[in-house]
């Protein structure tokens, strides 16, 4: 058990004070999100926000970080002043274990290679009062619905899919690890109040039809930035026939339309797992207090009038769906996916199968997906693609292994990873890695270019873990299992039947070890482990204050060219190992994003030399000439993950401004809280105007204040210059942050003083 029955209880009372209150102050209906949202202020509620627009202080409940992000959270607490997190904190080790051979195999791998990262974390939770889930216990969204979610509360998380938990009706939002510091060190969390997003849910999913095609029908409305400063808020009787698991997974992909979280009303299928997973006291406190975690019967009768936006999707007329490739928001219903695989000649040989990771792993996707596989076995068919399949925990795991779940899979071939993000996040040693196009295909969220393999010719296309588990056995994309025959053994035709599954399992839940470690009550003799010569774990330097001076002379880092993801800005994959040493990651630093003077990646040219070279080598010879840089790009510039090393990158080699068309959220944040200017383009054509050898001189900087456009002139090399706007939206307390070099200073300070 890692809930307090006596903290649940007293929660629930606190939160039933706080609303009859609200309600005093807006004397109208809420919606599930502000009560939420509300009762979570750090300051008293007056009810005088504006939605989209105004910045509020919060007090989320919980931290969570998964083993890659929470170094650099870690380091940057270190350097807080803080003695112990202020509210509870976790750590998953989830992100560091490549997948290549079998679990067993790569777990022992990664312990191995990353022994000193997993000791730094263990101490460091020791140290500091941290839960700390050891390699292997599972993945963070999982283990965190499996064991900490509970409606009603916040959370924040350093992974973008930390929104996973609002399947158990929470606010969980993704964050940078200085936000997560922030919270550690008692500080109040600063959000921009979202635009709630209400999506109506009528009728019943029926054959093979699953909560996953839900989320991706929504991206193909949304698409990857229309949830942006929104929080999706499901109602309706059609959500009360999805599973908490299957809730779970929705919300999971939200991340992918770039909302701030996305959540559920309370009901009984969340009771139920509540039940299941051992929080029975939990369910108990819920059902008292009901009311106060689901919309107001106003607000469910007359939603136009609550939500910003209302979307509406029968769950009985809904088909599966298959999203891409290199984007999650191109959606097509299987109906048409053929053609569509036919008319834009997608690979239509399937070379991988993925199923499970954070998004897809609970007890009724594997079960489901295992009622494919084994009409599979009883036909005598093999899987034709290579099948791979990733448990979201030890739970999940040994459940489905005492059940016989996992044996249905491995008789037809496919590969049981460890309880890792593997293949999901890049980490997937790949054996059969084409040079050629080829299509994969898995019930991950995330398929943008080189996610999954590093392989910019891999189309990845993303469905639920049946239709995936359906489509391995077929061994083509081009194979509908809802019309499609397959030849059997014996050379006769046969076609799948829908799936069927268990929402939870018969016999319970059963593990024989979780993999938790708990911090000691005494700690003061702890010290974390960090070695002075290692290459992979580095101590922070603070971040230079703002010498109160414009900021001219910048050279053009580069003007990257269409999508640009924090997985073009910061790779993951094999540069996982170095997201505790800032310096040695920096070498990746953009090395994925077009330079839209030659269309080339690693291809920037060096104002300094003449010559073209890596991005991160360009940003290294101006610093060491003392000369600042400027990134330029498009459209929802930092969209994916929330890795702040995005973010502290750049900082570190000398960028001072980042300039685009539209930015993701928790990377504008990240930005600002590493004391980069982050700014959008007043009039988008202005991108235009940037050529390969312009300097960039900014100014106006002590007059910055909020709603006040900045300038900044360009200099070309023809002696000509273009004066632009350029606009902002910072706050007061966020132009401090740049003031004083980073949000982090600003917090030391407090703390010391």
């Amino acid at each position: 058990m890692y809930l307090n029955s006596e903290h649940i209880k007293e929660f629930y009372n606190t939160v039933s004070e706080k609303i009859n209150k609200i309600r005093a102050v807006t004397n109208r209906p809420l919606t599930l999100t502000e009560k939420i949202l509300y009762t979570h202020f750090s300051d008293q509620f007056d009810g005088n926000y504006v939605r989209g627009a105004d910045y509020v202080n919060f007090l989320p409940d919980r931290v969570a970080m998964q083993d890659a992000t929470a170094q650099m959270a870690i380091l940057q607490f270190m350097n807080s002043g803080m003695s112990k997190t202020a509210v509870s904190a976790t750590i998953h080790c989830d992100h560091l274990i490549q997948a290549n051979v079998d679990s067993k195999t790569d777990l022992g791998v990664a312990l191995q290679q990353n022994s000193e990262v997993y000791d730094f974390l263990e101490s460091a939770s020791q140290k500091y009062g941290i839960g700390f889930w050891k390699p292997g216990a599972g993945i963070i969204h999982q283990v965190v619905l499996e064991n900490y979610a509970y409606p009603g509360s916040m959370m924040i998380g350093t992974d973008s899919h930390t929104v996973n938990a609002g399947g158990l009706g929470m606010i969980a939002i993704g964050v940078g690890g200085a936000d997560a510091v922030d919270v550690m060190a008692g500080m109040p969390w600063e959000l921009k109040i979202p635009e709630i997003i209400g999506v109506r849910l009528t009728g019943k999913m029926n054959g093979w039809t699953v909560p996953k095609d839900v989320i991706l029908k929504l991206a193909g409305i949304l698409t990857v930035k229309g949830g942006t400063n929104s929080i999706i808020e499901y109602f309706g009787e059609g959500a009360e026939t999805i599973s908490c698991t299957g809730k779970a997974t929705i919300c999971n992909m939200g991340a992918e339309v770039g909302a701030t979280t996305s959540l559920f009303p309370y009901d009984f299928t969340m009771n139920r797992y509540l039940n299941a997973t051992d929080r029975s006291f939990v369910a108990e406190e819920a059902d008292k207090y009901s009311d106060l975690l689901q919309a107001d019967r106003e607000v469910i009768d007359n939603p136009e009038k609550y939500y910003d936006r209302v979307i509406d999707i029968d769950l009985s007329k809904l088909e599966p769906h298959i999203n891409g490739p290199f984007t999650p928001d191109a959606a097509y219903p299987i109906s048409e996916f053929v053609k569509i695989v036919k008319e834009k000649a997608y690979p239509a040989k399937l070379e991988v199968g993925l199923i499970g990771s954070c998004t897809n792993s609970s007890y009724e996707d594997m079960t489901r997906s295992a009622s494919v596989a084994e009409q599979a076995l009883e036909n005598g068919i093999a899987a034709r693609s290579e099948f791979i399949i990733t448990p979201g925990s030890e739970q999940i795991r040994f459940t489905c292994e005492k059940d016989g779940v996992l044996e249905k899979f491995e008789k037809i071939g496919g590969t049981i990873m460890a309880n890792a993000c593997g293949p999901c996040i890049g980490q997937w040693n790949r054996h059969n890695n084409p040079d050629y196009p080829n299509s994969i295909i898995t019930s991950f969220n995330r398929n943008f270019a080189r996610r999954n393999d590093g392989n910019p010719k891999t189309h990845a296309f993303v469905a639920s873990p049946e239709i995936v588990t359906a489509l391995s056995i077929a061994g083509k994309l081009t194979f509908n299992p809802l019309t499609d025959k397959l030849i059997n053994s014996e050379g006769k035709e046969f076609k799948f039947n829908p799936p069927e599954g268990t929402e939870l399992p018969p016999a319970g839940f059963d593990v024989e070890d979780e993999g938790y470690l708990d911090p000691p009550a005494n700690s003061d003799n702890i010290s974390v482990l960090i070695n002075d010569g290692s290459n992979r774990l580095q101590k922070l330097q603070p971040f230079q204050p703002w010498n109160s001076e414009d900021i001219k002379s910048l050279r053009l880092l580069i003007k990257a060219k269409g999508k640009c993801t924090t997985d073009h800005i910061s790779m993951a994959g094999t540069w996982l190992k170095y997201r505790g040493h800032l310096d040695n990651i920096s070498d990746n630093l953009l090395m994925g994003a077009v330079n839209f003077f030659n269309e080339k990646t690693e291809s920037v040219k060096n104002q300094a030399t003449g010559k073209y070279c890596k991005v991160s080598e360009a940003a290294r010879d101006y610093k060491r000439r003392d000369q600042g840089s400027i990134i330029i790009a498009e459209e929802n510039y930092g969209e994916g993950s929330s890795r702040e090393h995005a973010a502290m990158e750049p900082r570190h080699l000398g960028v001072k401004a980042v300039i685009v068309k539209s930015f993701a959220r928790i990377h504008e944040t990240n930005l600002k809280k590493q004391g980069v200017l982050a700014f959008t383009f007043a009039n988008k054509e202005d991108y235009n105007l940037i050529r390969e050898d312009d300097v960039f001189d900014i100014t106006g900087l002590n007059e910055f204040t909020p709603d006040t456009p900045i300038k900044v002139t360009i200099k070309h090399n023809d002696n000509s210059t273009d004066r632009i706007g350029v606009n902002h939206t910072y706050n007061e307390l966020q132009i401090e942050w740049f003031r004083a070099g980073s949000a982090l200073n600003i917090i030391r300070q407090k703390i010391q003083s």
